[in-house]
């Protein structure tokens, strides 16, 4: 059968608001739906139930749950960390698992033989440029989006989906009716109600962070053991790097760690705001950037930003699969190579910080320690500064010591 005449569909499902809109809506629009739900972390075992139990009570034709945790860790997380850095200097990509649901969604379609993919995203957000941009870069797919047809007839999308539900005979979470949530391996978002109307953030727009007065008394503490900048252990126990994720998640959660509200430019160039809560990755992150900025030299250490902000800025806006994007991963990796050691974190809540860091690649030298001692003397020390601040020096001397007005 050729895949363009089948009415079979994908839809990526995470079994919230928008998704579950759409399985009926596609049913009656004369498609066979087929929900895949790639389990990317951030649900219990009770979630990822409740999940396969919505698909089933919205009737859907099958409904699978793929394993993402390896996936995530290997096509995103390495990276990231290697990268280091922020979009915008604050946002760490919470969302990018995306990508991995892409792949999930193509795997169920070859199977299925058929062309036909759907996703919940809306028009207005970041997400169906990822989804479709990552769709169209491994073949020829039709691509359904439920949620963009309707908003333009229903401005107020979220009530106009609520609703179709309810008269369905579906209920809706009472969760799903105020915010957009999303919980993966990397951290939760939220956004809708009194985030997208630029207000403080309620008591319910919380995710897995504890606040302040429920942050234990004693202080955390852990090790990250790293290999070429992949983190590889977790207090002295082999893990795969997906279940060092999750650990940190829990774990640093608990002191309210990697909590922000963060405004900034969407890829459609409207601004977009959202609590996100990151415990395990913000501790990844301060523990990689320690140990890296220890071993790399002064070059390196000046240079990488900029590679990192592309990199962040291609996935951000779903350039995914562009080639520029491996370009850079090669030099990211390359940069890799001597980012070996441990790095004790603590927290008593809040923050994280390094501590310690222990490597044989520290670039330290045996003669001299910064500010206390030096095996050279005040001749050397006045010669460096005299010709390191050369053409300063110069300029004053020619213009008569003029400010640089």
């Amino acid at each position: 059968m050729n895949p363009n005449d089948s009415r079979d569909i994908v839809l990526a499902f995470s079994g919230g608001l928008d998704t579950s809109f759409c399985v009926p809506y596609l049913k009656e629009q004369g498609w066979t739906v087929h929900t895949v739900f790639a389990d990317t972390g951030g649900v219990d075992a009770e979630e990822r139930a409740a999940i396969e139990a919505r698909a089933a009570e919205l009737g859907v034709a099958s409904h699978v749950t793929i394993d993402g945790g390896p996936a995530i860790w290997n096509g995103f997380v390495k990276p990231f960390v290697w990268a280091g850095e922020g979009y915008q200097g604050q946002y760490p990509l919470l969302v990018s698992d995306r990508y991995l649901i892409v792949d999930a969604a193509l795997a169920r379609a070859k199977a299925l033989g058929t062309n036909a993919i759907a996703h919940g995203c809306t028009g207005m957000g970041n997400d169906q440029v990822r989804f479709d941009l990552a769709v169209k870069a491994q073949g020829d797919y039709r691509i359904v989006a439920p949620i963009r047809e309707i908003q333009k007839a229903h401005p107020q999308t979220r009530a106009y989906e609520q609703a179709y539900l309810e008269a369905r005979g579906f209920s809706v979470r009472a969760r799903q009716k105020a915010y957009t949530i999303n919980e993966n391996l990397l951290g939760v978002t939220l956004s809708g109600g009194e985030i997208d109307a630029w207000e403080a953030p309620g008591d319910g727009a919380r995710g897995w962070c504890a606040r302040r007065e429920h942050w234990p008394l004693e202080p955390l503490e852990v090790t990250l053991r790293f290999v070429q900048g992949e983190a590889v252990a977790l207090d002295g126990v082999d893990l795969p790097g997906e279940k060092i994720l999750a650990k940190l998640n829990t774990m640093f959660a608990q002191y309210g760690v990697g909590r922000g509200l963060y405004t900034g430019d969407t890829t459609i160039g409207l601004k977009g705001r959202i609590v996100f809560e990151a415990p395990g990755l913000t501790a990844l992150l301060v523990a990689h950037r320690a140990l890296e900025e220890a071993v790399l030299t002064k070059q390196q250490n000046r240079f990488k930003p900029d590679v990192a902000r592309k990199w962040v800025e291609l996935v951000y806006e779903g350039f995914f699969h562009d080639p520029l994007k491996a370009d850079l991963e090669a030099f990211l990796a390359s940069s890799q190579r001597m980012v070996n050691g441990e790095v004790v974190l603590r927290t008593r809540g809040g923050r994280v910080d390094a501590v310690a860091v222990r490597s044989p690649h520290l670039l330290t030298s045996k003669g001299a320690t910064y500010a206390q001692s030096a095996d050279w003397g005040v001749e050397e020390a006045e010669g460096f500064i005299k010709l390191f601040g050369m053409s300063s020096t110069l300029w004053a001397e020619v213009n008569g010591g003029q400010g640089g007005g």
